[in-house]
């Protein structure tokens, strides 16, 4: 069982799907840096400061606190504005792989396109060598 096991797990697609998800966590936590230190900071200066994770509704009348952390210690509360800024966070990272994966496939299309000399017959073969021979003489 423990050579199934072995064999199983150095066949090419695992070890190629554990990269993946290593590269793709790795590339997660850049592009949540971008959004969260780059992005979202330029849309609060926009916005003259504006930080939606902060707003919330009251469900209960025990509620009086004007944040959201203590606002959850006080009783159940709607995290509207948590909510709102998770999904404009993903709205942003899927733009941000859209256009990663746009560029890539732009330069995969360019490689393809790129004429490969044909390679020549063996009659194209020969007619080469004997041109160069005759220039040689």
């Amino acid at each position: 069982m423990l050579k199934e096991f072995r064999e199983f797990a150095m066949k090419g697609n695992v070890v190629d799907l554990a990269v993946g998800v290593i590269i793709g966590a790795a590339f997660g936590a850049i592009v949540n840096s971008l959004v969260g230190d780059v992005i979202m900071p330029i849309i609060g200066a926009i916005t003259g400061g504006l930080d939606f994770s902060n707003y919330f509704t009251p469900l209960s009348k025990a509620v009086t606190a004007n944040n959201l952390a203590d606002a959850k210690k006080q009783g159940a509360v709607l995290a509207w504005g948590s909510f709102l800024t998770l999904t404009l966070n993903f709205v942003i990272i899927a733009f941000v792989l859209f256009i990663v994966i746009r560029i890539m496939n732009q330069l995969k299309r360019k490689e393809e396109a790129a004429p490969a000399t044909p390679k020549l017959t063996k009659q194209e073969e020969l007619l080469t060598e004997i041109r160069d021979l005759l220039k040689k003489s």
